[in-house]
């Protein structure tokens, strides 16, 4: 009689609960089938792999010795959660990832209880954690905060900030350093793995207490002398000098594959009763998986992939990319000028900046997770006589805008922000929507604001950018391809704050800033077949406006709208604004009749889905265009009807 097969383990494993049930020999099975659910799920899904591979084992050995979710783990960005899903009661859900209405491909407080803190942007951790840790210790509950930060993530100052404070948390704050480069650990093998084990234990901690009370005692240069010994000698074996000196007990480097290490050592660390702990794991990013361990960036973000072979589903060819575009533009402009140089944060594939690295070494400029720094170090470099550009995502560039008003804006300086991501970005969701870039910037004296209606327009403001010298000015485009138009041979130098006219009409104007162009004209053919004709403008500049072609339109048709792919304050503001400043709208006016309607994103967060459905969602398609103007136009009857009356 042949035996049935054993149950996995996993599939006994609903929440951590069951996973501090098993036997502690039997964790390495549980992490070779959560890998494997791992690669069998992101397959399917798309997204970041990666990462994940990299912490299974980690995640399996926080959830086995601490007590979460009263103990509070927070993931730094959120790419390497994953497994963490899995293993805290979403399982069953873990093939929605990043699809509309499933689960967030980020750590969600609204989506699980193990979800403590959002996150999606990096180095927030340590900050985030030590909150949960403080506040417990204040209101005198139990509950650690746990921080797990990747070692790239470590390059952001606010990292170092949060763990200047730590030492308000004692013993309840635990930060794991993930570092899967080896960019800061020395060889990891027995002999560290040993010594991590006993400097992290309670013996060797009590030990280390004694010697420091009995050194207070000793005349001040001689504890001096002890204190610095102390120090030297645990920096020279372990590294951990630095973290000290901020004011935690530095354990590891430890091997993070391997679960007789790191389970016993996290259980020191949770029962020590010394201040804050950082605990040094390294791991390889991609771990357990060929393809991913074999690919440069270890399959950091993927497409649907087979499982099998690794081969990642590749969408029919089309036009160009607009971050590609940018790239070659960029390239273009720095062969002909030698003071055109670039600099990104931490995203060089992401932007593109990797093809303009690889044939201008010497003026391409990563600076890491650090968009404060990438913006003020533009910003020297253009008062040194550079022409730099600043390659940030819309939604990271956030982080750095006291840096974009002070160092840039008051001073005047021409620095260039090439804005990637603008507008809805599917998959990654509200997090990384790049939905306020417009809002934030063209309120500033001194930008100009432009935004690429295709990837056409994108190569001729790249090349106006480079040539603007007389002050900051920057250009946004959306993730994805662009639209297919005809490229031009030689980039245009846009005249600044001028638009253009795309369509001509009588009745109805629409003035598009950005990529909703291709709606807006959808939707001007669609008013012409009901005998509306439309005017179609692509404004180009949200700053300084086009008030001469603005005005023109205002005066000479029944309805004016708005259309971009931004929040409220944008665009349709400066509109508004523009048409009240020169009385445009008032009754006695030669515009007097005018109806203008504003289309912008709406005033929430939008989750993540499928960009044509979010754009359906915010009411930015050609459809939502054709009603907002037929409303405007029957709202305009019905008012002319009751004056009559």
């Amino acid at each position: 009689m042949t035996a049935e097969p054993a149950t996995p383990l996993l599939d006994t494993v609903n929440t951590p609960d069951d996973l501090r049930k098993l036997d502690r020999a039997s964790l390495p099975q549980l992490a070779d089938e959560l890998r494997n659910e791992l690669i069998a799920a992101v397959g399917q899904t798309g997204g970041h792999l990666g990462s994940g591979l990299g912490v299974v084992e980690l995640t399996v050995a926080i959830h086995y010795v601490f007590n979460t979710p009263d103990d509070r783990l927070v993931w730094d960005v959120g790419h390497q959660a994953y497994p963490h899903k899995i293993l805290t009661g979403r399982r069953d859900r873990i093939r929605t990832l990043r699809q509309g209405g499933g689960l967030s491909g980020f750590t969600k407080r609204s989506e699980s209880p193990y979800d403590p803190f959002g996150a999606a942007h990096s180095s927030t951790s340590i900050s985030a954690a030590l909150g949960f840790a403080v506040a417990n210790k204040l209101k005198d509950e139990p509950g650690r905060g746990i921080a797990v930060i990747g070692d790239g993530a470590m390059s952001a100052g606010m990292a170092y900030e949060a763990m200047n404070n730590a030492r308000q948390a004692g013993n309840r704050l635990v930060v794991i350093l993930n570092d899967n480069d080896m960019s800061i650990a020395p060889p990891v093998g027995g002999l560290s793995a040993y010594l991590a084990r006993l400097v992290s234990s309670e013996q060797f901690l009590s030990v280390r207490e004694f010697a420091r009370k009995v050194s207070r005692r000793l005349p001040g240069p001689l504890h001096r002398a002890a204190h610095k010994a102390d120090a030297y000698a645990r920096g020279m074996v372990m590294g951990g000098t630095l973290f000290e000196e901020l004011g935690f007990y530095y354990v590891g480097p430890i091997d993070g594959h391997n679960l007789d290490q790191l389970v016993p050592i996290l259980e020191n660390v949770r029962d020590a009763h010394e201040g804050p702990c950082l605990v040094h794991v390294v791991t390889r990013k991609g771990k357990g998986y060929g393809p991913a361990e074999a690919s440069a960036d270890k399959y950091h973000g993927v497409q649907k992939f087979d499982v099998v072979t690794g081969e990642q589903v590749k969408g029919a060819s089309g036009p160009p990319s607009y971050t590609g575009v940018f790239a070659n533009a960029l390239i273009a402009e720095a062969r002909a000028d030698k003071r055109v140089c670039a600099i990104t944060a931490a995203m060089p594939s992401g932007t593109g900046l990797d093809k303009f690295a690889a044939e201008f070494p010497d003026r391409a400029f990563d600076v890491g997770i650090a968009e404060q720094h990438a913006v003020t170090f533009a910003a020297g470099l253009a008062a040194q006589g550079m022409r730099p550009f600043c390659a940030i995502y819309s939604t990271f560039l956030q982080r750095a805008y006291d840096q974009v008003v002070h160092d840039v804006a008051i001073q005047n300086l021409p620095v260039r922000f090439a804005i990637d991501r603008a507008g809805l970005v599917g998959a990654d969701g509200p997090t990384h929507a790049g939905s306020f870039d417009v809002t934030y910037l063209a309120t500033l004296p001194n930008f100009v604001v432009m935004a690429a209606a295709d990837e056409a327009e994108l190569a001729h403001m790249t090349h106006t950018a480079a040539q603007h010298d007389a002050g900051p000015i920057a250009f946004r485009y959306p993730r994805g391809n662009g639209v297919g138009v005809e490229m031009p041979s030689e980039p245009q130098l846009l005249e600044i704050g001028k638009g253009r006219i795309v369509r001509e009409g009588t009745k109805v104007a629409l003035l598009s800033l950005g990529t909703r162009l291709a709606e807006a004209l959808k939707a001007a053919n669609a008013l012409d077949a009901k005998g509306l004709s439309t005017t179609v403008a692509d404004l180009r500049f949200v700053k300084p406006l086009d008030t001469a072609l603005i005005r023109k339109l205002m005066l000479s048709h029944d309805v004016v709208v708005t259309i971009e792919e931004g929040s409220i304050g944008g665009l349709g503001a400066h509109v508004l604004t523009m048409a009240s400043d020169e009385g445009l709208t008032d009754p006695d006016s030669a515009g007097g009749g005018l109806k203008i309607r504003t289309m912008r994103l709406p005033d929430v967060f939008q989750d993540h889905d499928n960009p044509d459905r979010q754009y359906d969602d915010a009411g930015l398609n050609a459809p939502q265009i054709v009603e907002t103007v037929l409303t405007a136009l029957r709202h305009n009857s019905a008012g002319v009807a009751e004056a009559r009356a």
